[in-house]
């Protein structure tokens, strides 16, 4: 059964965990400038193997590892003339997974993200040419016959409204992530934008009638407030999937407090306050997305 159809249906949707994270695990280098957008040039067989791990973990949908691929975060990696290759790889790692899993109702996200290059809001392109290089990864996605576009890590309106502008265009499903915080007066803000209230992100960019709102890439402890804030200008389908707590050293790795059952017990919760879609961001593996698959696997959600 598709994503689409539970929802209809009134049961729960679960997500992926995280890939870039995943990867990293495994031993596949990061890109300062572009995270994990790089990965497919010499470990495509570990990105097909994450993805796959996570569809015989449950997954309903599986996010494609292009959330660093927009054209002007490759540049700055060094393998701009690349783009195109780079993300029609990403695109089929995803797809191989499906296959091999033989569970053909999985779908698959092409992912996007707003962030600059080395996570510096100073790297930003010029207006125009980031509008463009947005136009350019989402229409290469639709192209590629990703099922839906998954926006990612949306913390503030001017570059979240462009890059959903251009998700938007390609006429797939769009789910919007956005990703929140505490500042030092305990406010909801962006996750590294903390002088954006999540208030004015949410109104500047439910405008543009997202699918599905997630709120990811945060913290466990700020969840249960953010869905609040989101429900009381949002009535369509939410979705939940947190970073938790890691470490890097030695190795990637869970910390103590960032369990499967952790994760499950919060998200028994937000299930319960009308979360319809559940997964993992930054630090989840195929064991969390396992333990949330079996923990509600016979449950159907109330309306």
């Amino acid at each position: 059964m598709r994503w689409h159809d539970k929802l209809a249906r009134g049961e729960l949707v679960i997500i992926d965990g995280g890939v870039g994270s995943e990867l990293a695990r495994r031993g596949v280098p990061m890109s300062n400038a572009a995270w994990s957008g790089t990965a497919v040039l010499a470990h495509a067989s570990i990105v097909t193997a994450v993805h796959l791990d996570y569809v015989r973990a449950g997954a309903d949908v599986i996010i494609v590892n292009t959330f660093g691929s927009a054209r002007f975060m490759l540049e700055a990696a060094g393998v701009g003339d690349r783009f195109e290759s780079v993300n029609r790889a990403a695109v089929q790692c995803a797809r191989r997974a499906r296959i091999a899993s033989g569970n053909h109702d999985v779908a698959i996200a092409g992912s996007m993200s707003n962030l600059p290059p080395n996570f510096d809001v100073a790297g930003y392109p010029p207006p125009a040419r980031e509008q463009r290089d947005y136009d350019e990864l989402a229409a290469l996605l639709a192209a590629a016959d990703v099922d839906l576009i998954a926006l990612e890590m949306v913390q503030e309106p001017k570059h979240g409204s462009r890059a959903l502008a251009a998700a938007k265009a390609t006429g797939l499903p769009v789910w919007l992530g956005i990703s929140v915080d505490r500042n030092g007066r305990g406010d909801l803000v962006g996750f590294d934008r903390h002088r954006v209230p999540l208030g004015a992100t949410l109104d500047a960019l439910l405008r543009f009638a997202p699918d599905v709102v997630n709120i990811m890439h945060s913290p466990l402890q700020v969840i249960d407030d953010a869905i609040v804030a989101v429900r009381r200008v949002w009535n369509g389908p939410l979705g939940v999937y947190p970073e938790i707590p890691y470490s890097t050293a030695p190795v990637w790795q869970c910390a103590a407090d960032g369990t499967p059952e952790r994760l499950v017990a919060h998200a028994r919760g937000w299930v319960a306050a009308g979360v319809s879609l559940v997964g993992g961001c930054c630090g989840t593996g195929p064991e969390h997305i396992r333990a949330l698959s079996v923990a509600f696997a016979s449950d159907t959600l109330v309306q």
